[in-house]
């Protein structure tokens, strides 16, 4: 799909003045290149449309950037104070519907933001290449004075999952469930998996994963900042890539070893920490671990030389008494194993990996943790080659957390393109993980990458002539990870995950459950089950009754100013809290086999201070809200026809509302033409396909042959029309196959795979020829006269 066709089927409508009008800046640039003209003039005047393009789309996402921070201002007010004073349940349930609205808001600017940027940087290229003048360098200086597109939406995501996760505990200590820290790790399975996630869809990931679990804040003392966020690992290997070598293949007992420190580049008296992982196989019955143990920052490189041991230090923290004997002993012991493996396999510094991390988690709960890496590069620190980097230091000073990284040759850095989401799981033997992480890890969002690893797709895309072998996902990265949409995953319906309705709106089909997760990596066991996925209603009451019930007391009942009809969260395979878990200050994490509260809980009435849609505008769905009041959305119409001088304001206005009847009434989600990755299976599917069919041939082959060479002049003629059904099926194998391949090559993701004409010619082929084959015997039999002469 063009770029011009996906703009226009991504806009929002109420934002449709304020996106970049990319088609008429393409029809500017074809009118005038097309007649072979293009001069001083025309280079000031496109300059001057696209500059006002930059202005508009740069001043609506600041003004929509400072709504989004007052509202957040203004909803952690009202929330402190109800968690204060105390409120009644329908005025929490207001506010979460409202901040529920909010996290809609932010997803749809943050794809707001990307859809624009892509604009722009397209249009620079088709003008550049179409006239042959070079705008690409200038545009980039005149877009760091308006930079839209390096808008941070981290510090919001922190603020809102703070403020929403108060919301939803109803004021209570949000927590997970304690019992479970106490119990035997034995009894647990460990799971870890990875996932790509593509620049567009990383806020809604984020969005997604925070309505169910908290923004982990290691330091909750101090403001949210960016580069709080910040990691840094420089890894250490030998000259035989011993340490990449065994974490690639997976052997027993293989170890990665690591320096780390969070946040900026620390000082001569800064603390890192050495870390040490460690596999091991699952027929081992051990788990694979991951130890650690702080070290000053001036004290790393006699300590990687062998020139410096730790013993002085633990010996200060045993006397100190900040950790127990046991914990000292165990720290001690790992910082002499690895101290003795980097001098003893002469390992030295080889790679830094660099990313910003969002870590997801509940307190004093480890069940369910997710962490989603952005800005992930991967920047040499060896001195293979000759060149030295670092010179003696332990790490290059040429470089802080200052992502790009501009600076470094592009020999020495790869900049990963997607973000790295990575979900561990710590259930029971038997027990399921989370629908919502089902449904997450099996939506659009996301592309499985099981057994990923920064360091080695690091050294395998820089020392790539160092190393034998190469990981299995490098392929993957030639191919445009991207789905077409779901429709029924993600912020299509903007309603509040608690609301309760009588009539479902369900998928009833159970979601496919990832190989990955029964299976099992990283030592991982096998999750005895994950098939019954079904929404159910709750189980103290038949069906009728259920269904009158909720019938009854859903009556009349809608969000003041919206047209939308609430939606069955507790059916729903997002998961949802219980009314009784809300107040008491559970979470909706992971499911303890409790029924539901069959009792619905009424929506509250509209309040002044959280009704932010007009009335006027209760048209509107909220799955296409721009959360403006009709004066606003005049406003941007106004401000549309002072930018208008690009745009046909009757062309767009029948555009918008067009779109938007359609929306209302259209049933069923537009089926997606956009291109489908093919896995390699695919491939070797059409192969043995094309294979059975020569089969069958040789053997229908075999026959005719038979009959040709050893039969009388009847049987001949019938040995030779099988030969002739064998030779047109090789060639009907020959051809389907080479269809089937072109359609699996094709970008269409509604091409046709399977064969209805074929097997049925085939085998009217056969009975014709085995028809025969009875008549000529049949004659022979009847004619034995006509047999001797032959």
């Amino acid at each position: 799909m063009k770029f011009g066709a996906h703009l226009g089927d991504s806009i929002q409508p109420e934002w449709s003045f304020n996106y970049i009008s990319y088609d008429e800046l393409k029809n500017v640039l074809k009118s005038r290149t097309a007649m072979g003209l293009w001069n001083e003039t025309d280079e000031g005047y496109f300059v001057e449309l696209l500059e006002r393009e930059l202005e508009k789309v740069y001043s609506f996402q600041t003004v929509k950037i400072g709504e989004v921070q007052r509202k957040l201002a203004y909803y952690n007010s009202q929330a402190q104070e109800f968690k204060k004073n105390g409120a009644e349940e329908e005025t929490w349930r207001a506010l979460e519907v409202e901040l529920y609205r909010l996290i809609a808001e932010i997803d749809v600017l943050a794809k707001y933001t990307r859809l624009n940027y892509t604009g722009f940087l397209k249009i620079v290229k088709k003008h550049d290449k179409q006239t042959g003048w070079m705008l690409k360098s200038i545009f980039h200086v005149r877009l760091n004075t308006k930079p839209f597109h390096k808008e941070n939406y981290d510090a919001v995501i922190v603020r809102l999952s703070a403020i929403y996760h108060v919301v939803v505990a109803r004021g209570q200590k949000l927590k997970g469930d304690d019992q479970f820290a106490n119990w035997d790790s034995s009894a647990f399975v460990r799971d870890t998996t990875k996932y790509w996630i593509h620049p567009d869809n990383i806020t809604e990931v984020k969005l997604v994963i925070m309505k169910h679990l908290p923004v982990l804040l290691f330091n909750t003392k101090k403001e949210y900042e960016e580069n709080d966020s910040a990691i840094s690992s420089v890894y250490v290997d030998n000259d035989e890539f011993e340490c990449y070598q065994g974490r690639l293949e997976k052997s027993d007992m293989a170890q990665a070893i690591r320096i780390r420190w969070y946040g900026p580049t620390p000082t001569e008296n800064g603390q890192c920490f050495l870390e040490r992982k460690v596999h091991r196989e699952k027929w081992t019955g051990e788990q694979s671990v991951k130890e650690r143990f702080p070290i000053k920052t001036k004290y790393i490189n006699p300590y990687l030389a062998g020139d410096y041991t730790m013993d002085v230090k633990f010996a200060k923290l045993r006397a100190r008494g900040q950790k127990s004997v046991k914990d000292v002993e165990l720290m001690q012991k790992l910082a002499n194993d690895v101290q003795t493996s980097i001098v003893g396999k002469k390992m030295r510094p080889t790679i830094r990996a660099f990313y910003r991390r969002t870590a997801f988690q509940l307190h004093n709960d480890a069940r369910v943790r997710i962490s989603l890496d952005t800005e992930l590069a991967l920047i040499r620190e060896d001195d293979f080659g000759g060149r030295t980097r670092a010179g003696d230091n332990w790490k290059r000073n040429d470089i802080g957390i200052d992502w790009p990284f501009k600076q470094l040759p592009a020999e020495d850095i790869t900049r990963f393109p997607y973000a790295v989401l990575e979900v561990k799981l710590q259930t029971h033997h038997g027990q399921e993980p989370p629908a919502w992480i089902i449904e997450l890890i099996n939506s659009h969002l996301v592309e499985s990458c099981p057994r990923f690893s920064k360091y080695i797709h690091g050294v395998a895309t820089l020392l790539e002539d160092k190393i034998q072998i190469l990981p299995f996902w490098l392929p993957q990265m030639d191919q445009d990870i991207r789905k077409p949409p779901n429709t029924d995953f993600g912020f299509n319906n903007y309603m509040p995950r608690s609301w309760p309705v009588g009539t479902p709106q369900i998928n009833l089909r159970p979601p496919i459950v990832p190989k990955a997760l029964l299976e099992g990596s990283e030592g991982g066991d096998k999750i005895k089950s994950l098939s019954e996925f079904e929404p159910k209603k709750p189980k103290t009451m038949d069906k009728a009754t259920y269904q009158a019930k909720m019938a009854e007391k859903n009556a009349n009942r809608r969000i003041p100013g919206s047209a939308v009809e609430p939606t069955n969260f507790y059916n729903q395979p997002m998961g949802a809290a219980s009314s009784k878990a809300s107040v008491t200050g559970s979470h909706p994490l992971v499911d303890n086999g409790s029924t539901v509260s069959n009792q619905a809980l009424m929506p509250a009435p509209a309040r002044p201070w959280v009704n932010c849609l007009n009335k006027q505008d209760s048209h509107l769905t909220l799955g296409a809200e721009s959360f403006m009041t009709e004066k606003n959305n005049n406003q941007n119409s106004n401000n549309g026809g002072d930018d208008g001088l690009l745009r046909k304001k009757s062309t767009i206005r029948r555009k918008r509302f067009g779109f938007r009847e359609k929306r209302a009434s259209t049933k069923e989600p537009k089926r997606s033409t956009g291109a489908v990755r093919m896995e390699p299976k695919v491939f070797f599917a059409n192969e043995r396909t094309f294979l059975n069919w020569l089969q069958f041939s040789v053997l229908l082959g075999s026959i005719s042959l038979t009959l040709l060479n050893f039969g009388n002049y009847m049987t001949r003629v019938s040995g030779a029309v099988l030969t002739v059904i064998t030779l047109l099926a090789m060639l009907y194998a020959l051809g389907i196959f080479h269809i089937r391949l072109s359609n699996i090559l094709s970008t269409r993701a509604d091409r046709q795979f399977h064969d209805r004409i074929g097997p049925t010619v085939l085998c009217v082929f056969l009975f014709g020829a085995y028809f025969l084959n009875f008549y000529t015997k049949f004659i022979q039999s009847s004619h034995p006269a006509t047999n001797t002469q032959a």
